[in-house]
């Protein structure tokens, strides 16, 4: 259905782009330009958040508000496996155990506020709940964790992760370095000239 996906994105599954939900989109620079309108509003709502970051619930409900206007599927988990994440039935369990580990970290210092959060952003790229978006879906709940603990949102919007490019390739190495429990790179990108 549509053109080529940047590297490191999971290809729309045929199954899943029948959900597509506004009909006049055809290529992927239409979906790239409709989804950020629908992230726009769900940015404006994560900022103001009451919800609790750390939960189930704040994980599907900012996925559904960044998507709600694209998919019928927004918010919901995947049902299928794709070319990254955890095998589909185990999702929910994997979610919980990293929602564990965060109030974990962030209760007894593991690590600082900022680390904790690019930790936790990468756990959640890997376990891939959701059939779409999970890069950006982590990014903004990222900001969310961080804001909810007197931080500031890293600067993902100084980059350009979401279309090929230097930024992109870096943000993409990096993950895959983190799979193999190795932070250095994704914690230089994210923590570099925080104070």
């Amino acid at each position: 259905m549509f053109d080529t996906e940047p590297d490191g994105a999971t290809p729309v599954d045929p199954d899943e782009a029948e959900a597509l939900l506004p009909t006049h989109i055809h290529t992927r620079a239409e979906l790239n330009f409709w989804e950020q309108a629908n992230i726009l509003e769900a940015t404006r709502w994560a900022v103001r958040a009451r919800t609790r970051a750390l939960s189930e619930a704040t994980i599907r409900e900012t996925h559904r508000r960044m998507f709600d206007e694209t998919w019928a599927w927004a918010g919901r988990y995947r049902t299928s496996d794709k070319n990254i994440g955890v095998p589909w039935p185990t999702i929910s369990m994997e979610v919980k155990n990293l929602l564990n580990d965060g109030e974990y970290w962030l209760d007894h210092g593991t690590f600082t506020v900022d680390e904790a959060a690019a930790r936790l952003h990468h756990r959640l790229v890997k376990v891939h709940p959701f059939p779409n978006g999970n890069g950006r879906h982590a990014r903004l709940w990222c900001d969310m964790v961080l804001l909810q603990n007197g931080r500031r949102p890293f600067e993902w919007k100084n980059r350009e992760l979401d279309s090929e490019g230097e930024a992109r390739r870096d943000y993409i190495a990096a993950l895959r370095a983190a799979d193999g429990h190795d932070y250095e790179a994704l914690l230089g990108l994210l923590l570099r000239d925080r104070p």
